[in-house]
């Protein structure tokens, strides 16, 4: 059990790795000035391998979380928070997939200072995860 412990925190923290700094690329893309084509090319490219990548590795933090849940029957209140929060992270990196599809077309409309916010989501997310796992409150 302590195995598969610890390759869901490895997959979780790198996936988070992923999901903090993906809608950081975002704010800068919206930041860049319309005669900036090579600027906005390379922010695009690492935007897209970024998510290419944290893609597979949000996917086996979830593996993994499943696997101790289901195979050692971890249960309370505070793990159904958990699970609802999770779920919340999964539709945020699904939602960060289309934003960045919108910013490929060029057909972005937010501001850089929206995607500021929306880039404290999954830290509150998290923090609140955090919480949960550790203190079991209810």
């Amino acid at each position: 059990m302590l195995v598969l412990k610890a390759l869901h925190v490895f997959f979780v923290i790198a996936w988070f790795a992923g999901v903090f700094y993906l809608p950081r690329i975002f704010v800068n893309l919206a930041m860049v000035p319309n005669d900036s084509p090579a600027e906005r090319d390379r922010l695009l490219l690492m935007a897209g391998k970024l998510y290419a990548f944290m893609t597979p590795i949000g996917a086996l933090a979830l593996v993994f979380g499943a696997w101790l849940w289901l195979g050692f029957g971890f249960e309370g209140q505070w793990l159904n928070m958990k699970l609802l929060l999770v779920v919340l992270v999964v539709i945020y990196h699904a939602y960060c997939g289309r934003l960045l599809e919108t910013l490929r077309r060029g057909q972005n409309t937010r501001t850089h200072v929206w995607y500021r916010f929306f880039n404290e989501v999954p830290v509150l997310i998290l923090f609140a995860v955090c919480f949960l796992v550790v203190l079991k409150p209810f």
